[in-house]
């Protein structure tokens, strides 16, 4: 078995963070292979990230409207992918101690969406940003693996982990720190990025708070996805059911046969305990013979 056979099967039989993981990957994998190549053969002109990145403008967003859902899994720069994967992979298996692996899915898109949507309206809303909106975008999984952090860390807030170098801290203040430092950094160079944050944090705190008061935010994503999943899948053929009255008149005259023996055989049965066995006659007694031998 090769080196891809084992992917995919990595890959079928992973946990919804493994397949996340793996989309992150060869996302990234694949994009800058195929910049080295175009380099390569000093091809120019073409840009797959424009075509997947998250626009800030409402005007270019409109043109390419399925950047709201790509832009979360893309990466360009190594560091960022490193990151986002080990802190999808920690605390996504915190996650999975409290909830399913469709939710964590969902929340993941849901925490990605919301955090486009915060950087876009922040950027066509905020005069600061007026200026910068038509060259600025968005690409990277933080906000929805903000939605995550912070959707377990409302739920379980007291919830401790090991930190390098700090040792134990609970949830919800690592939660707090990382939602203070991204509104500080608003208007910093990244701010695009921070402000998609804080949209996955709202959309993590939204999905706590929601299950608390016992309301899933993933079920309607979930039946969606649910729905277009079944539409795909091969469904099996249905057993074709004929009915013959050949077969209907097979079986009546079997029963009524077997009523007449089992009629008969009695008869002889109350004989014999009248009479005796030695009563009956030559074709009785064979009869009876050959019942017993059935």
């Amino acid at each position: 078995m090769g080196i891809a056979d084992d992917i995919k099967n990595s890959f079928r039989q992973g946990s919804a963070i493994t397949k996340l993981i793996y989309i992150n990957i060869g996302v990234f994998v694949v994009i800058r292979l195929l910049e080295v190549v175009l380099k390569l053969f000093n091809i120019e002109g073409i840009n797959f990230l424009f075509w997947l990145e998250l626009p800030a403008s409402t005007s270019v967003f409109l043109t390419r409207p399925w950047t709201v859902l790509t832009y979360m899994f893309l990466h360009y720069d190594f560091f960022h992918i490193i990151f986002n994967v080990l802190f999808l992979y920690w605390f996504g298996r915190f996650f999975l101690m409290y909830y399913n692996e469709k939710q964590l899915v969902a929340l993941y898109l849901i925490g990605g969406i919301c955090g486009g949507a915060f950087f876009m309206f922040s950027y066509n809303i905020f005069p600061y940003f007026a200026e910068l909106k038509y060259n600025s975008w968005l690409l990277g999984a933080s906000a929805s693996i903000l939605a995550v952090i912070v959707g377990i860390a409302a739920m379980t807030p007291n919830f401790e982990i090991n930190l390098a170098f700090i040792g134990k801290v609970k949830l919800k203040y690592l939660a707090l720190i990382v939602i203070a430092v991204d509104l500080l950094s608003v208007t910093s160079f990244n701010s695009g990025g921070h402000i998609a944050h804080l949209g996955g944090a709202f959309a993590g705190y939204l999905f706590a708070v929601l299950m608390k008061n016992g309301k899933d935010l993933t079920a309607p994503l979930n039946k969606t996805i649910d729905f277009f999943v079944n539409i795909f899948k091969r469904k099996p053929p249905k057993m074709k059911v004929t009915h013959k009255q050949r077969g209907a008149n097979i079986d009546y005259e079997y029963n009524k046969n077997k009523k007449q023996e089992s009629e008969i055989i009695d008869a002889i049965l109350d004989k014999i305990k009248k009479s005796g066995y030695n009563n009956l006659t030559t074709e009785e007694k064979k009869r009876l013979f050959d019942q017993s031998q059935k």
